[in-house]
């Protein structure tokens, strides 16, 4: 298990937590106070009050719950978010509502999950040549549809 540091920034703020004890993704709240309107269309940062220290080789990644995607569409704006372990601000979520209806975030609403996970930094080499494979150089789709 991963330690992660946390300051509230806001009194407020709500601790992020797992909904069941084998949950990969903890919950993030909004920030309590007045509720948040979101157009169609519209991207809104929702404020958490909450900074993190992350540990090095790990992330936090930002996903939707499933719950406000599917039925609200509200999602993060950049599909997921990345918290560096060398970020220190507030964490916040870009959230994009997708339907054709306003949507409202209430104070302390649970909007985003977040998965912290071990990552390889990659060493990039430039080449002459690359390995061939089966495949090849076929981009989109190039695998078939079934």
């Amino acid at each position: 298990m991963a330690i992660v540091n946390f300051i509230k920034l806001d009194k407020n703020a709500i601790v992020p937590s797992y909904g069941t004890p084998f949950a990969a993704g903890a919950d993030l709240y909004a920030l309590p106070g007045e509720a948040i309107s979101i157009d169609p269309g519209e991207t809104v940062l929702i404020h958490t009050g909450i900074a993190m220290q992350i540990p090095d080789t790990y992330a936090g990644f930002i996903f939707a719950r499933s719950g406000i995607a599917t039925k609200r569409g509200l999602a993060p704006a950049n599909k997921v978010g990345v918290i560096d372990s060398d970020y220190r601000g507030e964490i916040m979520v870009a959230l994009h509502n997708h339907s054709n209806k306003t949507q409202e975030i209430a104070g302390g609403e649970r909007v985003a999950q977040m998965v912290i996970m071990p990552y390889i930094a990659a060493e990039f080499v430039e080449s002459e040549t690359l390995e061939d494979t089966a495949r090849g150089e076929g981009g989109f789709g190039s695998t078939g549809t079934k």
